[in-house]
């Protein structure tokens, strides 16, 4: 960020009126082109504007992004990726987020919950076809604005997955909207994202799919266990748990979505939403900053601003057994057999890696001790694990 000669700050042409929120990815700002158009710059973490290879996955990502369109996302106007600190300009979009919406209003109807679901499958539509994935779907980047919902941080997204540098440990994403197939590390396609509007949808009814408690527990679940669908309405269930199957193949696509969202039958309902009677801003006169009325709400995410979600959380698994470490302590699911620890109970954990598996070993203070091998034919994934068990043993053995 520089300052200009009055003194106002300025992210590339734009002039920065003020913080929206922070998050994993970086820090999201309001600001105004030279033309007084309203726009959200998101400024990359430090520690990411350091890594080559966010930089590369970057510059390809936006290229990628620019081309979206569609109804329902967040128009990307401008980018830097060699700026010291890389950065995004999307479209302003006044509105609350989906998360704020819930708070103040409670859960949605059935009818609402339609609604939403299509608007969400056009804009995942949208970014499909042009080879993204959005990897991190949540209530938190999703605006309700007054002509309907839009989806956020479409276009940074993988490179953000690409440093491995997310504080989620083995996978990129948010625990609860994760797809299980992100949670154990493996190879992601637009699959993952409907999985995540299944999420979206059981929260918007007033329910969690997969509970509540740590990164860790939340990841768990919804890799080994089936989802509470108990808040949503009857007759969205089947839809709802199609997009929440394990399997990604056995996931709908986007645009049949639609077709058991809003059947062709179906009478048109408007999309609109009344967010406590706010206008849009007014573009400002050039040279003047005007203070906003919508300011964001006490406790939720504002306009692309992201959930801090930064525990340090690790998490393995294959067919038999799973690792799963977080703040808590250590989970150990082999064979059937599971053990959950709290670091008060553990000495020291150990781990030990051989080709194509890796050997984790949890010593008790009593003296006893519990080991679980977790395999892999792929090295990268192999790797990717290990180098995330150090950073999280790092973290919490040194406490």
């Amino acid at each position: 960020m520089e300052f200009g000669a009055d003194g106002a700050r300025r992210i590339g042409s734009y002039t920065v009126e003020r913080e929206l929120g922070a998050g994993g990815m970086g820090t999201v700002y309001l600001a105004r082109s030279r033309g007084g158009r309203a726009v959200a710059v998101k400024v990359a973490r430090p520690e990411l504007a350091v890594d080559p290879h966010f930089r590369e996955r970057f510059r390809a990502e936006v290229a990628a992004a620019r081309r979206v369109g569609g109804f329902h996302t967040a128009l990307v106007v401008d980018a830097d990726p060699e700026a010291q600190a890389p950065w995004l300009a999307t479209a302003y979009v006044p509105g609350p987020t989906l998360s704020g919406l819930l708070v103040a209003e409670g859960p949605m109807s059935e009818e609402r919950l339609r609604m939403l679901g299509a608007a969400l499958a056009e804009a995942l539509q949208a970014i499909h076809s042009c080879g993204l994935v959005h990897r991190d779907l949540k209530p938190g980047n999703i605006i309700m604005a007054e002509d309907g919902p839009r989806v956020l941080d479409f276009g940074i997204a993988r490179a953000v997955e690409s440093t491995r540098l997310t504080m989620t440990g083995a996978a990129f994403g948010t625990p609860g909207f994760l797809a299980p197939e992100q949670a154990q590390g493996l190879e992601v396609s637009g699959a993952a994202d409907v999985f995540a509007l299944g999420a979206v949808l059981v929260a918007a009814a007033g329910g969690s799919a997969f509970g509540a408690g740590t990164p860790m527990g939340l990841m768990y679940r919804s890799v080994h266990e089936a989802p509470d669908l108990s808040a949503v309405p009857e007759g969205l269930r089947p839809v709802v748990a199609a997009c929440l199957a394990k399997d990604p193949a056995l996931r709908p696509a986007p645009d049949r979505l639609l077709d058991l969202f809003v059947p062709a039958s179906a009478q048109y309902t408007p999309t609109l939403v009344d967010w406590a009677g706010q206008k849009p801003a007014a573009a400002a006169p050039v040279g003047h900053t005007p203070s906003l009325r919508a300011e964001p709400r006490s406790g939720s995410e504002s306009e692309s601003g992201e959930e801090d979600g930064d525990e340090l959380v690790f998490i393995a698994a294959d067919r038999r057994s799973s690792v799963a470490i977080d703040g808590g302590g250590v989970v150990i699911d082999s064979e059937g057999e599971s053990v959950e620890l709290t670091w008060a109970e553990i000495r020291t954990v150990e781990y030990a890696v051989e080709p194509k598996r890796l050997m984790v070993t949890v010593h008790r203070n009593d003296g006893t001790a519990f080991r679980c091998w977790l395999g892999s034919r792929r090295a990268s994934r192999l790797n990717g694990w290990v180098e995330q068990l150090v950073l999280v043993l790092d973290r919490y053995l040194a406490v």
